[in-house]
């Protein structure tokens, strides 16, 4: 599969992916407005709390993300390189050069943020700009663009309120049936009243478990199409493999400026376990092996 391909083959995914969310959260409306006797309200509630959660988030993550990181703006005096790169990447993307950011740490890291390319940020830390041969930082600054003018950043700030949101939702749903006082005006009754009713509790259990793994699913499959797009932006996927492999061998944590909200925007997670491995399953960046083996092949 080339290039072009992974990149069809990972949106088509996400799509897929991201209407799960959807159908949860409808679901869970459904469920406890049977319950309560009125399902167009249970509908109507979930889908209006989700929508008022990712209002507030859609406009004032980014910056909260930012001062979470101990993120400052690049000193084009101090980093010429960085800048020059990320501006004549950005011109190549065809996208409005991102505002620029620097986080002082050893580490070899990168993330982007903002709703979209008019309003983003890529953030580097020291130690990948000190650490990285020329053609790896461009590697990976590419990586970091493509999520932007992919809006990959918009996707997966979606993709975590939504998990939050199902959480609320789910915990909501099972308080009521614990401390209700049972469903008032529903007419449906005997077996397959309380098989939907069952079947909502179960739904209200599994839902913040599965909505976490639809999350991690995302993330990976940004990460794939991050990467395929990014090559073809610096026309060197060797670098972007080259960087992966310096950061896979990179020892140095970054505790300070990241935590389990963020991880999954940088390139690779920086709360990974070095000695073991953490189940594919539930992480949110896919293997660096199996990364680097697809940009090698390509």
């Amino acid at each position: 599969m080339n290039l072009y391909e992974h990149i069809s083959s990972n949106k088509r995914k996400s799509i897929f992916l991201i209407a799960l969310f959807f159908i949860i959260i409808v679901s869970l409306g459904y469920f406890f407005g049977f319950y309560i006797g009125d399902i167009f309200t249970g509908v109507f509630v979930a889908v209006l709390i989700s929508t008022i959660m990712l209002l507030i988030s859609y406009y004032s993550g980014d910056k909260l993300i930012l001062k979470m990181s101990h993120a400052i703006p690049a000193d084009r005096k101090k980093y010429p390189h960085l800048v020059n790169t990320v501006e004549g990447l950005a011109i190549a993307a065809g996208i409005q050069t991102p505002k620029i950011y620097v986080i002082n740490d050893a580490a070899i890291n990168a993330f982007a943020t903002g709703r979209n390319p008019k309003n983003a940020s890529v953030t580097v830390t020291t130690g990948a700009i000190e650490r990285l041969k020329r053609d790896e930082l461009e590697g990976v600054l590419a990586h970091e663009l493509a999520h932007i003018r992919n809006y990959d950043i918009r996707m997966m700030m979606l993709v975590v309120i939504l998990v939050g949101i199902i959480a609320l939702l789910s915990d909501f749903f099972l308080r009521t049936l614990i401390y209700g006082k049972g469903r008032r005006g529903v007419k449906a009754s005997g077996i397959i009243g309380v098989l939907l009713i069952i079947i909502g509790l179960v739904l209200a259990l599994l839902a913040p478990l599965i909505s976490q793994l639809i999350k991690f699913a995302v993330s990976r499959q940004r990460e794939f199409l991050a990467d395929a797009d990014g090559a073809l932006l610096s026309r060197n996927p060797q670098g972007l493999a080259n960087a992966l492999k310096k950061i896979s061998n990179d020892k140095e944590p970054l505790v300070e400026a990241a935590n389990k909200a963020t991880a999954h925007l940088f390139i690779e997670n920086p709360l990974r376990v070095f000695k073991g491995r953490i189940n594919t399953l539930f992480s949110t960046h896919p293997p660096i092996d199996e990364r680097i083996k697809r940009l090698q092949k390509d």
